[in-house]
């Protein structure tokens, strides 16, 4: 699905026209993968546009730059507000955000050090990245026959450019297969997370989900998930879960800013089930909270003036 356009994107400082927004051939990202980026979004409130915990979005795009020798030329609080004006002068009341920090144009080679590094946020809207049939009635994920990378391989801490390759290759593997999601193994047989999302399972009324040190990415909504959860009086655990663990769940869904909260109806052609309790309640306290409805996380917010 096309990228819809909108007015203007925030580059290097500077808003700009969206096809003015443009970097040389020999960046140094575009070869090596040499970039850090964020996924973030923007809801529909009745006090306008508000951001999702916008600062931990920018704070984890700084530990993702330090991981990679790279300073970025911005603070996050000078990233947290541009990116409010660009969603201002694209007069968005909803949308989908991506700040990017790459290394430009300046020497070839895998010592990026002397390429400059710079910085763009884009924005536009975009809907429920596995679809709203998805998120009502859950989707078919199979496991992947690519392995997640462990932590020895790359800065796995990192949201990076260069590690999504082989989230990429699970992607298409398991879609050209029929399926709507991959999940992810590491070389150990421990599950991970989905091709973009992380994963939760509940069994006997507790939820589950790898811990960071198995290989996923500590996910802004993963995070929210243990959050409610605790306000919710579930019990939630982090733990190392293999295989097996999926197709005997009593619930399965997988979290991230661009799908949200999305069950799993169905794993490896072993029916789960329709959404349960469980995930139905974190669904809808999840969109209480983003939508500005629920005081008690009242603060994630940040609301954009127009």
């Amino acid at each position: 699905m096309p990228i819809p356009e909108v007015d203007k994107i925030w580059m290097n400082g500077k808003l700009v026209p969206w096809d003015e927004a443009r970097i040389h051939v020999l960046t140094h990202a575009l070869h090596y993968g040499s970039g850090v980026f964020e996924g973030i979004r923007a809801y529909k409130t009745e006090r306008g546009a508000a951001v999702f915990r916008l600062t931990e979005h920018m704070e984890r795009l700084r530990r993702s730059a330090k991981l990679y020798y790279m300073e970025l030329p911005y603070t996050v609080a000078e990233l947290a507000q541009a990116t409010k004006d660009v969603i201002a002068a694209n007069g968005l009341e909803a949308c989908y955000i991506r700040p990017i920090a790459y290394r430009g144009y300046g020497e070839m080679g895998l010592n990026p050090l002397h390429s400059p590094v710079e910085a763009v946020i884009a924005v536009w809207p975009w809907g429920a990245y596995l679809g709203d049939e998805g998120v009502r009635h859950g989707i078919r994920a199979k496991v992947s026959s690519i392995q997640a990378l462990g932590h020895t391989q790359l800065a796995r801490a990192a949201k990076a450019t260069g590690q999504y390759l082989n989230s990429i290759l699970a992607k298409i593997e398991v879609t050209n297969a029929g399926y709507d999601e991959a999940i992810m193994l590491d070389a150990a047989g421990r599950v991970c997370e989905g091709s973009g999302e992380n994963l939760f399972l509940v069994r006997d009324g507790v939820l589950y989900t790898p811990f960071p040190a198995d290989g996923v990415l500590e996910g802004i909504t993963r995070d929210t998930v243990l959050r409610l959860a605790a306000d919710e009086g579930l019990e939630a655990r982090e733990r190392t879960l293999v295989r097996s663990d999926l197709v005997v769940a009593d619930e399965l869904f997988l979290t991230g800013t661009a799908a949200e909260i999305v069950p799993i109806r169905e794993v490896d052609d072993h029916v789960i089930g329709d959404p349960g309790p469980v995930t139905r309640r974190i669904q809808h306290r999840y969109r209480e909270l983003v939508e500005g409805r629920d005081a008690a996380f009242a603060h994630f917010l940040d609301y954009v003036e127009a």
